[in-house]
């Protein structure tokens, strides 16, 4: 039910945007294995992976970036080979900052038209959603691993649907 609610919202904001914006959809990885290092996703990352590119069925997505980081990769795949891409891993050479910078341009690079997915970390996506305009980011904190914002680039500010997906976060 709850796949269904979101991916209906998430096609009312596709259909919204206009064909010559690029829509960007940032999320945080999905659920890790274990708190430490490069972990893999565990079983709810899995399923959160799955939920995504449920979710983003039909969006036409045609770029997908991550970190190289395993949990990153492994959130973005499902949608990626879905939409028959490749992920592309985009490294924090020179830090966060160049990151950021680094991954909203390679966002805005992509074809008028363009559905974009971002899978990021709880300190990089509200901070990616700002380089590309977003007024007001939602922050992530490290217990969320549910939310899911869209942008629409066509113009200096981007327009922003906050949302959630897949199983609710539990509290940590």
């Amino acid at each position: 039910m709850i796949h269904r609610l979101i991916a209906a919202a998430l096609a009312a904001a596709l259909i919204a945007f206009p064909a010559q914006a690029q829509t960007v959809v940032l999320v945080r990885h999905g659920e890790k294995a274990v708190a430490t290092g490069d972990s893999d996703l565990s079983a709810a990352g899995q399923a959160r992976a799955q939920a995504l590119a449920q979710a983003l069925a039909g969006a036409r997505v045609s770029l997908v970036l991550a970190t190289p980081l395993k949990r990153t990769v492994q959130t973005a795949r499902p949608t990626a080979e879905a939409a028959g891409v490749p992920v592309v891993a985009i490294g924090f050479d020179g830090g966060d900052v160049a990151h950021v910078q680094r991954v909203a341009a390679r966002a805005r690079q992509a074809p008028a038209g363009a559905t974009v997915l971002i899978v990021g970390h709880s300190n990089t996506v509200a901070q990616i959603a700002r380089a590309l305009g977003d007024p007001a980011p939602a922050p992530l904190t490290d217990c969320d691993y549910d939310r899911l914002t869209v942008l629409q680039l066509d113009g200096p500010a981007a327009r922003a649907v906050h949302s959630r997906y897949g199983a609710p976060t539990q509290s940590c």
